[in-house]
């Protein structure tokens, strides 16, 4: 696998919006479902149960693949699995 980094931009977002680095890791490594977002970008998609509000939730990953690495551009997580992940 590609190296995967994390620029410091996005590090303070997921500190922010209380999202574990692992739990993008785990995203990334491990997705549920990968579709193309704009400019060609890969969004990672897995659902996971959020311990702080405590319900399952989607961790949704832009990721921008060049050669030799995975750049996370932002993450954010959702409660309407249903609408990203119709067909599942």
């Amino acid at each position: 696998m590609k190296t995967l980094r994390i620029p410091p931009h996005t590090l303070n977002n997921l500190q922010v919006r209380e999202i574990s680095v692992d739990e993008v890791r785990r995203a990334v490594e491990q997705p549920e479902r990968i579709v193309v977002g704009y400019d060609f970008r890969k969004i990672y998609m897995r659902r996971y149960h959020d311990l702080i509000v405590d319900e399952e939730m989607l961790l949704r990953v832009v990721v921008e693949e060049t050669d030799t690495e995975l750049v996370i551009v932002t993450v954010y997580k959702t409660s309407k699995i249903a609408r990203y992940m119709k067909g599942e």
